[in-house]
């Protein structure tokens, strides 16, 4: 799926090693993340577990967990430059294990199948010492909504 001309990639790419104080999302400023690895169809995310993100018993918040997934898949389905903006249909994600405040968990989000209409992208989470702490999947769907990059195609 890399275009060599893909200019949201190139964009992309120049971010990698910096943290998402400035994404335009609200939640990705709120999670932020520091990007790792970028392709068309694959991102991959850094994530330091802060006190906003704890459960009342310690653990990485089920929400903050989907809320990391939700917004990375949606980043890498920006990242194939399509004409038109998606937007998810469903979540489904599946909880292994916890992680505590303080912990660095990695995020890797991958397009599966890009339809006309659909695209289904998997992602996982892992821990620092290396175990999947969950994996999730979502489809989502082509919308009306140009994107403001579609003319640089």
């Amino acid at each position: 799926m890399d275009n060599p001309t893909n200019p949201i990639v190139a964009f992309m790419r120049s971010q990698i090693g910096q943290d998402s104080k400035n994404s335009p999302s609200a939640a990705g400023r709120f999670l932020n993340g520091v990007l790792k690895e970028v392709d068309a169809g694959r991102l991959v995310m850094e994530y330091t577990i802060h006190k906003e993100m704890i459960n009342p018993v310690g653990g990485l918040h089920g929400g903050m967990t989907a809320l990391i997934m939700d917004e990375l898949i949606g980043a890498t389905v920006f990242s194939l430059h399509t004409e038109y903006l998606y937007t998810s249909i469903n979540l489904s994600v599946d909880f292994l294990r916890p992680a505590k405040l303080g912990d660095v968990i990695t995020a890797t989000a991958t397009v599966v199948r890009k339809g006309r209409k659909v695209i289904n992208v998997d992602c996982i989470i892992h821990h620092q010492n290396g175990k999947v702490l969950a994996k999730g999947t979502s489809n989502m769907a082509i919308t009306d909504n140009k994107s403001m990059f579609a003319n640089s195609k």
